[in-house]
């Protein structure tokens, strides 16, 4: 067998005599992955789940952090390990995989060539975890590929802040080939208890939503909150546990905004290191952004709060602390 050869033609009869052991097993399968990077390349981490395509349900996740990486690495990872699930399930199942990245599909279809190394790496892995000839590919938007960008989101999270992802649900029963995979489909998934008392997501307004995004949009993605949804009036960044939207549109009333109004006063992040916050009001000058408070930065906020207050054109502020 050559290096460019992805099967052994003469597995196929090996295949054949095992398959009656393994009709208990779901002959069809769905497999769901992503991947993300917050700076491309920067902190990454990918997701990936195996989904039954009768009942829509999901039968196994996973999500891991692989430290400072490119988009396209990430989602490549998010591949390889959601075919590595679908091989637990069963190794002989028909896999179809969706993704919302239209370059790792066609790559894979073999539409589009594969110029990056790295990538060329991971492509040749995926491809060796299950015989190709029983997987297939589909592009899909964004925002049908939802519970793999919460997976890919949730590892970055985790790698940011140093511990290690963990399952929000269970499937309640052993994802391993050798598993009934009745169990794995008829046992109720058990939710792990949802804290109270957590913010859900922001919504700004604005009168000008291009140069919000251009400011407030730029601020939020170096803050490590990823760019999620687009529309014709709005754009969201952050994942599926806190995100913050911009909108503008008819509703919004006429007048300008005006912190120091009755309402919300200023949104305030944990930026990182005192460097780090620095190093972001030195570019944030480049995106609109100008310095509140100059005379007593970066202690603005006490002789013990090390911040720095920003105000963009239209009159929104943002404290960045530093740990």
């Amino acid at each position: 067998m050559t290096d460019q050869q992805l099967f052994d033609p003469y597995a196929q009869d090996q295949d054949a005599a095992q398959d009656h052991v393994r009709q208990d097993l779901p002959a069809r399968l769905v497999v769901e992955a992503d991947g993300g990077s917050r700076g491309n390349p920067g902190h990454a981490g990918y997701g990936a789940l195996v989904r039954d395509p009768d009942t829509g349900r999901i039968l196994v996740e996973k999500a891991a952090y692989i430290g400072k990486a490119s988009n396209n690495v990430a989602e490549y990872s998010g591949l390889v390990s959601g075919l590595e699930l679908a091989r637990e399930i069963n190794p002989q199942a028909a896999v179809h995989v969706k993704m919302d990245s239209k370059l790792v599909v066609e790559q894979m279809s073999g539409r589009w060539q594969i110029k990056h190394a790295d990538m060329r790496v991971l492509a040749a892995r995926a491809r060796k975890v299950l015989d190709p000839r029983r997987v297939t590919y589909e592009w899909i938007p964004r925002e049908r590929n939802k519970d793999a960008d919460r997976l890919s989101n949730e590892a970055m999270d985790a790698g940011m802040a140093g511990v290690d992802w963990k399952p929000r649900a269970t499937a309640g029963a052993s994802t391993a080939a050798s598993s009934a995979p009745s169990t794995a489909r008829d046992a109720p998934v058990q939710e792990a208890p949802r804290r109270a008392g957590r913010l859900h997501h922001v919504e700004v307004w604005t009168r000008d939503l291009p140069a919000a995004d251009a400011s407030l949009g730029w601020l939020l993605e170096r803050l490590g909150f990823p760019r999620r949804e687009s529309w014709k009036n709005g754009v969201s960044f952050g994942s599926e546990e806190f995100y913050v939207v911009l909108e503008s549109g008819p509703d919004v009333a006429a007048g300008g905004h005006d912190r120091r109004h009755p309402g919300v006063n200023h949104l305030a992040f944990r930026a990182g290191s005192r460097a780090d916050v620095d190093l972001l009001v030195r570019r944030a000058a480049s995106h609109g952004w100008s310095l509140l408070f100059a005379d007593r930065h970066p202690f603005a906020g006490g002789p013990d709060h090390y911040a720095a207050y920003l105000e963009n054109a239209e009159g929104f502020e943002v404290e960045l602390v530093a740990d």
